[in-house]
């Protein structure tokens, strides 16, 4: 065991003055009997550094009884419990399950509090020296639902904290919610989950660098889920049914929008806006909207009557497009802003810049040549051609090239083959079709003969970012070489052009990019707002989304005249419990995504078929649902909710069933600095009748396999009332409120008592080790309830 320091608490207030002072440096012992192996197996990701002792606080251990019921102090001994005249006259069941902690030791020395506090009994979160770094420890995934699970849930999970898909995507997507509604078969909850984050699944679903499969939990058992492909499924059920799903606002607010730029932060921006109640107008230079989308990405990849439909959709809610317009010289900026209640410059980054090599201005901008194709205008190319550049618009140039006829295209870039900024399949593909990559080397001169491009020099980089991860390449001059080419075409990023500035708007730039607040995209000028390539440079179309999205909730809360809150989570207990279909949990493969044959592909359709609805709700099956399935521990617990009991803290008073929690290193939902005081529980009703039932594997271990607390109000043989909790079935005590009211104005009998316990593990979804467990709550839910028959 480590050293640590150790405070014995005199008061409430010193108690939680050393709890403010070390916060998760600190743990509180009332009890010991479980905190003291904790610490000896060093499970804690946070190894405290002082325990704070409150059994010596005096007049916390009490059992007193007055008009309202029965007031216990925090730290009274589960043996006085177990012992007390009164609890077991009035509470007989509470006296059960301070009996059934087993051994006298632990009754002895644990109490009330200690018991409901005590942390899970999972073996992945109790292993030693913290080899497993579970959920649980703030890690990232639970052990326990492919691993070692006898003893865990036979209800589903429970969220300890957001999932690392939806963490890894820029957008945020809660993707683990949308495939459990595609799961359940509601296909129109998906979308509303979906869209809240992203208003351009069919567009993502096809171009997404698809980070949320780069950290899904299932990549490291067997293959991650194929998020996008379910996301493009979604995206074009939208579209199919965008009159039902992308409706015109019930609201107006009467607010104007202005958006200059019409790529996917403009698009996202005004569809948040609109939906909002806002009056968006959008502005483009261009004959059509999109930006990037509609001229810069390859229609193989993403076909421009998906964008097309998007906008039809976008236009029907009520947003204007006013295209072929030119901000800064048609229209002036500060006319806009005379004439709208709110900008959003999301103009993009289309300028190529230069790289100062000999003989640039022989090359070709490869924005240019994807735009003139995009534009009808197909060129073919030179035979031999050279792409500089390792991003996914290198590519996208090659490939491109290759189709419109180049004999040979090879692909130069300065990053090494692993750190090609271009998505890892988009390569693939480009080496699958016949491309030659290059990869280390960097454009030395271009070569010429009679003013046309002859070839390259190339020389070797060792290099690319020094030690502050900033660009800049360094090179091993020693090491070069020429290659033939016919024409050159350059792929080396994109700049933001300022001619639509106005003098009038002073905006801050910084690094060639409008200076914006990053969780707000707010300029320098109050209610001109910007995002997308013109704040951050070239980036994915997620993450111009998700500045759109940000800037839409800013430019809604200007409006309000708010500053932004921050969010606030739930703090309850966690319901409904997280569902996943158990039968997924073996090893499977993703859904493959099927393509056009090599001889077949061109640059006017679209490569990938896509999945079908059967593929895409058997990938959503595979998703985890990532969560904790540790169970409660505590026998306290299922009866003091069965009791309706309440619990006294430092802070406030707390209903016993949102008492309870699944969180990183505890169970309750207790601030750090807060302690338990007092367990409050209201008098009994006439007629009622309590049980309290226990399976465990040995009477010497107090761990419950499973626990079933009962209150049963009786009126003349009937159930007037019922509370039935279950213990150790799921990360928090359950309550099985459908058998509850099943049971009301019922007479029990055998056949009552077995079409309740069969309605008490319906909803269960047991692991691969655990199914024995449902037969053990059938089996105590229909003792429980048999045994009021007999006593009444």
């Amino acid at each position: 065991m480590r050293p640590f320091r150790h405070f014995n608490a005199e008061s409430l207030d010193a108690a939680i003055s050393i709890l403010n002072t070390y916060k998760e440096r600190a743990q509180v012992v009332a009890g010991g009997t479980d905190l003291l192996g904790i610490f000896k197996d060093d499970i804690h990701a946070v190894y405290p550094e002082i325990l704070v002792n409150i059994k010596t606080i005096t007049g916390l251990s009490y059992i007193n009884e007055d008009t309202d019921g029965l007031k216990i102090g925090a730290l009274t001994k589960l043996h006085q419990i177990e012992t007390n005249q009164v609890i077991n006259e009035k509470h007989p069941m509470l006296a059960e399950a301070a009996h059934a902690v087993a051994s006298p030791q632990i009754k002895n020395m644990g109490t009330i509090s200690g018991n409901i506090c005590q942390e899970m009994r999972c073996w992945y979160y109790r292993y030693p020296e913290n080899m497993f770094h579970c959920t649980r420890k703030g890690g990232k995934f639970c052990n326990a639902l492919t691993g070692e699970n006898r003893y865990h849930s036979i209800f589903g999970a429970v969220r300890v904290d957001d999932p690392p898909c939806s963490l890894n995507c820029p957008a945020t997507v809660n993707v683990p919610s949308y495939l459990s509604k595609i799961r359940e078969g509601d296909f129109f909850g998906a979308v509303e989950t979906l869209l809240a984050a992203n208003p351009l699944p069919a567009i993502t679903g096809r171009v997404c660098p698809h980070f949320c499969e780069e950290e899904c939990n299932r990549g490291e058992f067997d293959e991650a889920v194929s998020i996008r492909s379910i996301e493009r499924f979604m995206g074009d059920y939208i579209l199919l049914n965008a009159k039902e799903i992308i409706k015109p606002p019930e609201i107006d607010t009467g607010n104007r929008v202005a958006i200059v730029g019409s790529g996917p932060a403009g698009l996202s921006a005004a569809y948040y806006l609109r939906r909002l109640g806002h009056n968006v107008v959008v502005y483009d230079r261009m004959e059509e909207p999109g930006g990037m989308l509609t001229y810069g990405i390859p229609a193989y990849r993403l076909p421009k009557d998906v964008v097309r439909h998007h906008v039809k959709a976008l236009r029907d809610a009520g947003i204007e497009f006013r295209l072929k317009t030119d901000v800064g010289n048609k229209i002036i900026l500060y006319d806009l802003k005379k004439d709208f209640d709110s900008i959003f410059l999301a103009s993009g980054a289309w300028k190529q810049p230069s790289i100062g090599i000999e003989n640039e201005g022989l090359t070709k901008s490869g924005l240019e040549f994807l735009t003139n194709v995009n534009l009808g205008v197909k060129e073919v190319p030179e035979k031999r051609v050279v792409v500089i550049g390792g991003g996914n618009v290198a590519v996208d140039v090659g490939i491109t090239a290759l189709r419109l006829g180049a004999e040979q295209v090879t692909l130069v870039c300065l990053e090494s083959r692993e750190g090609m900024p271009a998505l890892e399949l988009e390569v693939e593909q480009a080496l699958e079709e016949g491309i030659k990559l290059m990869p280390s080397w960097g454009p030395l001169k271009v070569l010429e003969s009679n003013g046309k491009v002859a070839g390259i020099e190339l020389v070797r980089c060792t290099s690319v970012f020094d030690d502050e991860c900033r660009f800049s390449p360094t090179f091993d001059r020693a090491v070069k070489q020429t290659i033939a080419a016919d024409q050159i075409i350059m792929a080396v990023g994109q700049k933001t052009n300022f001619t639509f500035l106005d003098p009038e708007l002073p905006l801050k730039i910084e690094r060639d990019l409008i200076a914006v607040d990053e969780d707000t995209q707010e300029t320098s000028i109050p209610g001109v707002f910007a995002g997308g390539d013109v704040t951050s440079g070239p980036a994915t179309v997620i993450q111009a989304i998700a500045a759109g999205r940000r800037a839409a909730e800013a430019i809604d809360r200007y409006f309000k005249g708010v500053e932004k809150q921050e969010e606030e989570k739930d703090e309850r207990r966690a319901s409904p419990l997280l569902k996943f279909n158990s039968d997924y949990l073996i090893r499977t493969n993703r859904a493959k995504r099927q393509q056009l044959p090599i001889s077949e592909r061109n640059i006017s359709s679209e490569d990938d078929f896509g999945l079908d609805q059967s593929e895409i709700e058997t990938e959503a099956n595979r998703c985890f649902n990532c969560g904790c399935v540790a169970v409660s521990p505590s026998d306290i617990a299922p009866a003091l909710i069965a009791l309706d009991a309440k619990i006294k803290t430092t802070k406030r008073t707390i209903e016993a069933e949102d008492f309870f929690a699944a969180k990183p290193m505890k169970s309750t939902i207790l601030d750090p600095d807060e302690l338990v005081t007092e367990i409050q529980i209201p008098a009994p009703k006439p007629g009622s009748e309590t049980s309290y039932s226990k399976f465990r594997i040995r009477k010497s271990i107090d761990f419950p396999i499973v626990s079933v607390a009962t209150v049963f109000n009786m009126d003349s043989g009937k159930i007037n009332e019922a509370r039935i909790v279950l213990g150790a079935v799921a990360p928090v005590p359950l309550r099985v409120k459908e058998v509850e009211y099943f049971l009301k104005g019922k007479e029990i009998g055998e056949e009552v008592a077995e079409e309740a316990s069969a309605i008490a593990v319906k909803g269960a979804n047991p692991l691969a080790m655990n199914e024995y467990k449902v037969q053990i709550v059938k089996a105590l839910v229909k003792r429980a309830i048999l045994a009021v028959a007999a006593q009444v």
